[in-house]
């Protein structure tokens, strides 16, 4: 059935004659060359609405819009992200991110001579997969949208692009590792048509572990706490292999559930073995009950790295740990000092940060920088398409894309797998910042292997509570 819902854009957009120009005619009165069924239908049309109309030819409005046959003048992009719940720190930098992007598409695009308006239409997912689906779902059956975004961890971003790839609608997401996306997903060659990511992945995550780590002085035992979702199953069956081989001894007590609130026996076994690297990839407030009850047993005293990831990414999430906080290390996809400028709005990075420090009396979000690339790819692939509203049409330009955005390179041609594009993770550690200064925590870049255009802040120090 599902193959079916896939190729409906495709099959409406190889009908005899389109919607509008089949109305254009029989108004015209030039009916004399059609067949019977379609005079008739002349008086039907002559009686009811517009809207009405094409629903009695086609059957249903769906398939009017899946063809981009409705108002070629507007282009509709639906946008959805965790603002809310467990993951709601994500994307807390939207109320932000938003208004900018639709300043910057204000006036529309322009493509090959003629100007479209832009519609965002931007939902909350509430951290919750199943919310994620429905909301995804209205979007494309009550909103019509011609392209889908999305982001922020594979519970919002997984079954957005499912909801997509069972409609037949092109998505794009981003903040959603690689391996989650595809392989999280099923995937396997030919296997997806109109969902694609672009993020980081497993590699990314190696290159900014393996040139990191090796900074401060460990014995090289890694504690990994890796639930049984996505996330936690793409890291314990693509990375943890990697750092093995790198010569690392990865310690996991086996996949947790996420929502867990007693870890004393993991707590236990990372002692025994005298862990002094942490690795986790789990739901903030799960890593945030984890790491308390650690310095409870005194394991945290015994750490020299605490390599965050999933939990580290916001200046809320290290915050709500206190002074546990300090020193935490993570990888970062985005920063103030990337050199790069947005194509969609054309200001730097640091500019991107400055504003919302202003507007927000936060420190920068990652989020930011992943959030107007999407926008920019999101653009940049309506403007690629043959026509920008045909939904098939857009699919089929993703692939090509190759560009420069505020993230760095963004392209399509190179995977690693299909449907999917990397972008770089920098090395970056939280830290406490100077009496009087303005946000009590910073957050420093320390390592740039992913790329050297970065500049580095300064060197990592060692975990110590």
């Amino acid at each position: 059935m599902k193959g079916d819902k896939r190729t409906q854009g495709d099959k409406t957009n190889n009908m005899e004659e389109s919607p509008d120009n089949l109305n254009e005619r029989l108004e015209a009165g030039g009916d004399k060359d059609l067949p019977e069924s379609m005079v008739r239908r002349k008086a039907l049309i002559g009686g009811a609405t517009a809207v009405a109309g094409a629903a009695v030819m086609l059957g249903s409005s769906r398939r009017v819009f899946a063809a981009g046959s409705d108002s070629a003048e507007e282009i509709r992009i639906g946008y959805i992200s965790p603002r809310s719940g467990t993951l709601g720190a994500f994307n807390k930098s939207d109320s932000y991110m938003l208004p900018l992007v639709r300043k910057a598409l204000a006036k529309g695009i322009t493509i090959g001579g003629k100007t479209y308006q832009v519609k965002i239409l931007d939902r909350d997912g509430q951290s919750s997969p199943a919310r994620a689906s429905q909301l995804a779902r209205e979007l494309i059956h009550k909103d019509n949208i011609h392209l889908m975004l999305t982001t922020s961890t594979p519970e919002t971003v997984n079954p957005v692009s499912d909801a997509c790839e069972a409609e037949g609608v092109p998505s794009i997401g981003t903040d959603c590792p690689l391996e989650s996306f595809y392989f999280g997903r099923g995937g396997k060659d030919g296997h997806f048509k109109w969902a694609f990511d672009f993020s980081f992945g497993v590699k990314q995550f190696v290159d900014v572990f393996l040139a990191q780590w090796p900074l401060v002085e460990t014995n090289k035992k890694v504690a990994v706490m890796y639930p049984n979702d996505a996330d936690g199953n793409g890291f314990r069956g693509h990375l943890a292999p990697i750092l093995e081989k790198n010569g690392y001894t990865v310690i996991d007590p086996g996949a947790y559930a996420d929502g867990t609130t007693d870890f004393s026996s993991q707590i236990a076994l990372f002692r025994r073995e005298k862990c002094q690297i942490f690795n986790e990839v789990g739901l903030p407030n799960d890593i945030q009950a984890f790491w308390r009850q650690a310095a409870q047993l005194h394991f945290l005293q015994e750490l020299k790295i605490a390599q965050f990831t999933k939990s580290g990414s916001f200046a809320g999430q290290i915050a709500a740990l206190g002074p546990l906080g300090y020193n935490v290390s993570a990888a970062t996809f985005w920063a103030p000092g990337f050199p790069y400028k947005s194509p969609l709005t054309g200001g730097t990075s640091q500019e991107l940060a400055d504003g919302y420090e202003k507007a927000a009396n936060e420190i920068w979000a990652e989020q930011q920088g992943a959030t107007l690339a999407l926008f920019e790819v999101g653009i940049q692939a309506v403007k690629a398409a043959k026509s920008p509203t045909d939904r098939a049409a857009i699919r089929d330009a993703i692939p090509a894309i190759d560009m420069i955005t505020t993230l760095g390179r963004v392209n399509f041609k190179t995977g690693p797998y299909p449907n999917t594009a990397t972008t770089p993770m920098i090395g970056a550690q939280w830290v406490k910042t100077a009496p009087g200064s303005k946000f009590p925590l910073d957050w420093v870049v320390v390592s740039n292997s992913e790329d050297p255009n970065v500049p580095i802040q300064r060197k990592p120090a060692p975990y110590s509570v």
